[in-house]
């Protein structure tokens, strides 16, 4: 592909070399993304990531010696500016919610096709976060297994929110889009996209896949229910 200062450069961290190549070939078809290393482990990723700056790692949650979610925790710790995406394997439930803790913007199937993979790049590369409604499903999963207990300081952060940016955090938790909880409040695209902000400036947030979490943990959505 031809590169240019637009690209949205990608890392790609997977121990299995086919992996690494694979997705490198797939991505680099795509002429506004451009893979510009490999890493073969969470440690090498993270080694990386500080030389070659990339806007999205690609990030497989299972690797020897330093995994997936701890170097995910350390990436985004040391540069909020990189957007991490999970690669993970169907039915990973009980991973899920600690790689979301650890600031992971998203989660991709391994056996994703070439446009699912090139779009998922493109949507955390741009400030959002890609939460389907089955990963928030896991995520509702774990949080009752760990018995759903509200974290008192975080419920009472909750009070900072107005009435509408509190019913649209509870929506975001539920794995809807910006357009899908446009539609349902019967407000422009728009007016939700001024809302989600306000959310995480207030909250302290890095993106709405972290506004979920806080919702689960601070007891505004409850397991079983809404």
């Amino acid at each position: 592909m031809t590169s240019g200062a637009d690209s949205i450069r990608v890392l790609v961290a997977d121990d299995q070399q086919m992996v690494r190549q694979g997705f490198t070939v797939l991505l680099n078809t795509k002429p506004d993304i451009e893979v510009i290393g490999q890493a073969v482990d969470g440690l090498d990723a993270i080694a990386k990531v500080g030389e070659l700056m990339p806007d999205v790692v690609l990030m497989d949650i299972r690797m020897p010696g330093l995994g997936g979610i701890e170097a995910t925790r350390r990436v985004t710790a040391g540069h909020p500016g990189v957007r991490v995406l999970v690669l993970t394997t169907f039915d990973l439930d009980e991973y899920v919610y600690d790689a979301l803790r650890a600031g992971a913007a998203g989660f991709l199937l391994k056996d994703a096709s070439a446009d699912q993979l090139a779009e998922a790049v493109r949507v955390v590369a741009a400030g959002d976060a890609l939460l389907a409604p089955g990963i928030t499903r896991r995520l509702i999963a774990e949080f009752a297994r760990l018995d759903g207990t509200p974290r008192a300081p975080l419920k009472q952060r909750v009070g900072d929110l107005t009435e509408r940016e509190t019913e649209v955090l509870t929506l975001i938790a539920q794995g809807l889009s910006n357009g899908e909880i446009a539609g349902r409040l019967v407000v422009a695209e728009q007016t939700v996209k001024t809302h989600v902000g306000r959310i995480l400036v207030k909250l302290g947030l890095r993106d709405r896949t972290q506004a979920a979490v806080f919702a689960y943990e601070s007891g505004l959505v409850r397991p079983g229910g809404r």
